[in-house]
C-alpha cells in the first residue's frame, strides 16, 4: 500500500516514528547521564561532594568510551519507533475526533496530550523497563531479547510493569503539560510566521518552552519511576521514603539538568519533524 493512500492515521503513526528515531538518536546519552545520577548511591560519591552531570559524563566516557554514552539505544529505540508513533497516532485520532470543527482550549489539550500518552506509556512500559536497566550500569544484558528473558525468569512478567504508577504519573502529566503549553503558545504567534518559512523554528521555539516547563514539574516522578524500575523490590511509597531519606529533598530533582536538556530537545525537535511532515502530506497537525 502506498503511503498516500494510507489511512491518516497510519500516516500520522509513522511521521511520529520518524520524528521518535531522529530525536532518540541524537539525545541518547543525556537520558544515559539522567539514569546514572538518579541512580548513583551514597556510597559512590566522593567524600560528601556532589556529583554532578559533568563527572558522570566523563566516568562514562572513561571506563565505557565514547560510544558508551548510547548503551541503552536499542532498548530505546525499540520503544520509541513504535511508542512515539503510537503517541502521534492517538493523539491525531482523538483530535480529529472530539475536536474537527475548532481548536482545543487549554484544558482540552492538557486531556488529549495526557489521554495520548496515557495509551503508550501503558504499551510500551516492559520495553521502558529494560531500557532503564540498560543505561544505569548494574545489570550485564546482552540484548534487549536477553534482557527480557532474564527478567521473565528471574522475576517474573510483573515485573516489565515495575514503576507503572510513577511513570503515568510523570508521562501523562509532562504530555499533557507540554501539549498545552505548546499550542497555546503556537496558537498566540502572528500567522504570518506560522505558515511562512519561518514556522519550524517557531514550532521548536514554542516547543523548547514548553519542554522546560513540563519536565521541571514532572522530575520527581521521574526519579521515583527510575528508583523503582532499576530496584523492583522497592514499591513507589518505599522509593519516596529512601530517596528523601538518602538525599533530601534535593534528591527528587537528582538528574534534572540532562532530563530537562534531553525530554526539551527531543519532545521539541519531535513535534517539529511531526507538523512538518504531516503538512507536507497535506495534513492538519
Amino acid at each position: 500500500m502506498e503511503l498516500s493512500l494510507a489511512h491518516p492515521a497510519i500516516k500520522a503513526f509513522m511521521c511520529g516514528s520518524v520524528s521518535g528515531t531522529c530525536s532518540t538518536l541524537l539525545f541518547q546519552p543525556l537520558d544515559l547521564v539522567k539514569t546514572r545520577l538518579q541512580t548513583l548511591q551514597s556510597n559512590m560519591q566522593p567524600g560528601s561532594g556532589r556529583v554532578g552531570m559533568v563527572t558522570v559524563l566523563r566516568n562514562v566516557v572513561q571506563t565505557e568510551r565514547l560510544l558508551g554514552l548510547w548503551k541503552g539505544v536499542s532498548p530505546s529505540f525499540v520503544r520509541t519507533i513504535p511508542g512515539v508513533g503510537l503517541y502521534f497516532s492517538t493523539y491525531f485520532s482523538l483530535k480529529q475526533h472530539y475536536f474537527q470543527e475548532k481548536s482545543p482550549g487549554p484544558m482540552e489539550a492538557v486531556l488529549l496530550g495526557g489521554g495520548a500518552r496515557t495509551v503508550a506509556g501503558i504499551f510500551m512500559l516492559p520495553v521502558t523497563v529494560i531500557k532503564t536497566r540498560f543505561e544505569c550500569g548494574r545489570y550485564s544484558y546482552g540484548s534487549v531479547t536477553g534482557a527480557l528473558r532474564s527478567v521473565c525468569q528471574t522475576e517474573g512478567p510483573a515485573a516489565l510493569f515495575s514503576g507503572m504508577m510513577p511513570t503515568l504519573l510523570r508521562d501523562v502529566p509532562f504530555s499533557g503539560i507540554y501539549v498545552m503549553f505548546y499550542s497555546q503558545t503556537k496558537a498566540s504567534l502572528p500567522k504570518e510566521i506560522s505558515t511562512s518559512g519561518y514556522a519550524p523554528l517557531a514550532n521548536f521555539s514554542c516547543g523548547i518552552l514548553a519542554g522546560v516547563l513540563a519536565s521541571l514539574i514532572t522530575q520527581p516522578a521521574d526519579v521515583v519511576k527510575t528508583q523503582v524500575q532499576v530496584n523492583p523490590q522497592l514499591r513507589a511509597a518505599e522509593a519516596i521514603r529512601y530517596i528523601y531519606m538518602e538525599h533530601g529533598l534535593q534528591g527528587f530533582f537528582r538528574g534534572a539538568v540532562p532530563r530537562s536538556l534531553r525530554r526539551t530537545m527531543m519532545a521539541a525537535m519531535a513535534w517539529t519533524v511531526y507538523e512538518q511532515m504531516m503538512a507536507h502530506m497535506g495534513l492538519k497537525s
